[in-house]
């Protein structure tokens, strides 16, 4: 999947600026940047959620909007940042949603045991029976994962996944995202915590101001001075004791030198 010089406006607005992105199956690219970069409207522009208004999207080499949705359905799923449902839909029904595009095929005979895995999966098998309204926050995220995974397509499309999340469940979330890709799904995903991209990701591609100013592997592109140009804030960049991963932390003055600490 692959944008090539995509621009999007929005009225007077342009939110992104000749935007070239791929992500190739079996790789897990984490799209960063502040708020208002333009991640989620770049995710949503390779959805098809938003009309781009230059340059072009594709899957397989044709254009996104040469597929019928249902087409489309079956190649790509998305998560969006607001999980919502209008009737109180039990949880399971929510995961089941997303075997639709499989509808009068013979791949609906693999329904339950996807859901069932799904469910399993995203650690809300407990939760089954309960109306998704009534779930927290967190709760929700993870069912509407489980959802986007029972779609079962070779690209997924995920943002914020681990938002709403407590630490486990960020940390399990992420590796089952990771699992998807090893088993040769292409995974673009938006994150906010730029540790969980330089551990899992393959590829980190930072956005700012609604350009691509950076894209490679997470030690080629966490670094101090561009992360402090682009956040508008001054990092340190540290390693994960175990897995030597990049940790990004924000520089802050020493208790000790900070007003409140003075006698």
């Amino acid at each position: 999947m692959s944008a090539v010089d995509v621009s999007l406006r929005r009225g007077e607005r342009e939110i992104l600026h000749g935007v070239d992105f791929a992500v190739r199956t079996g790789e897990i690219v984490a799209l960063v940047g502040p708020n208002g970069a333009g991640k989620s409207t770049l995710l949503a522009a390779m959805s098809g959620d938003h009309p781009i208004s230059g340059g072009r999207v594709e899957i397989d080499g044709r254009p996104l909007d040469r597929w019928s949705p249902i087409a489309l359905a079956r190649r790509r799923a998305v998560l969006p940042q607001q999980h919502s449902v209008g009737f109180p839909f039990t949880a399971r029904q929510v995961v089941r949603m997303g075997r639709a595009a499989w509808a009068r095929t013979p791949r609906q005979d693999d329904d339950d045991r996807i859901v069932a895995e799904a469910l399993t999966t995203c650690d809300v098998e407990h939760l089954a029976e309960r109306p998704f309204p009534s779930l927290s926050g967190g709760e929700r995220a993870r069912v509407a994962l489980a959802r986007v995974l029972a779609q079962d397509t070779e690209t997924l499309l995920l943002d914020e996944p681990t938002a709403a999340m407590d630490l486990g469940h960020q940390e399990e979330i992420m590796q089952v995202v990771r699992a998807r890709a090893d088993d040769g799904h292409a995974v673009v995903v938006v994150l906010h915590d730029l540790g969980l991209a330089a551990a899992y990701a393959d590829r980190i591609c930072v956005l700012e101001q609604g350009h691509l100013v950076a894209d490679g592997a997470p030690d080629d592109v966490l670094g101090e001075e561009l992360l402090g140009r682009v956040y508008r804030y001054p990092v340190t960049i540290g390693r994960h004791p175990e897995t030597d991963t990049a940790l990004v932390l924000p520089r802050r003055p020493s208790r000790a030198s900070s007003p409140s600490a003075q006698p």
